[in-house]
């Protein structure tokens, strides 16, 4: 009879009652994942010098060509001095091109050139394949479900940036 119930909590029956050690795997799970899903862009952000952040402003950069300064900030939820050096390092690098806006000549643009697509593309392929492979093994059900859950762990604020980016082309 435990077996059952424990089946039924593992299949998602009775997940309003999670106990804080599921609470906890959960959060290492979470942990271990993001580690594992940002490794293979580290040490290739290393060798340029180049962090994280980088590879954030190179990735929304590629899906939104043309977005704003003040829109990227929003995105990424930094500061102005944060994203300051990081664009101005990918600019001198010649990965990003910042160009007057065509409504308001105060706005920035941003576009990748073409050596800044090749590189949000080497970043971002270990992280598909690796999150195409996490897909086929867990299934349709468990890949919707895991969505929802990163969505429910957003802020509205969060969720409504995440739900805008849906309405932009798939790839690029």
């Amino acid at each position: 009879m435990q077996d059952k119930a424990r089946v039924q909590t593992m299949m998602g029956e009775d997940l309003l009652f999670l106990t804080d050690d599921q609470l906890r795997r959960g959060i290492e799970a979470m942990f271990f994942a993001y580690r594992a899903f940002t490794a293979d862009p580290d040490i290739i952000l290393a060798d340029m010098d180049y962090g994280r952040a980088h590879h954030r402003a190179l990735h929304f950069i590629n899906r939104d060509p043309g977005l704003t300064v003040t829109s990227l900030l929003a995105v990424l939820g930094v500061t102005k001095q944060s994203l300051n050096r990081v664009l101005r390092t990918l600019i001198e690098d010649g990965l990003v091109d910042s160009r007057i806006g065509r409504r308001d000549r105060r706005e920035r643009q941003l576009y990748l050139t073409a050596a800044g697509t090749a590189l949000e593309r080497r970043l971002t392929e270990a992280q598909r394949a690796r999150m195409r492979l996490a897909y086929r093994t867990a299934g349709p059900q468990a890949v919707a479900g895991f969505r929802q859950v990163l969505e429910a762990m957003m802020d509205p604020e969060t969720r409504s940036q995440y739900q805008a980016l849906k309405d932009l082309p798939e790839d690029r």
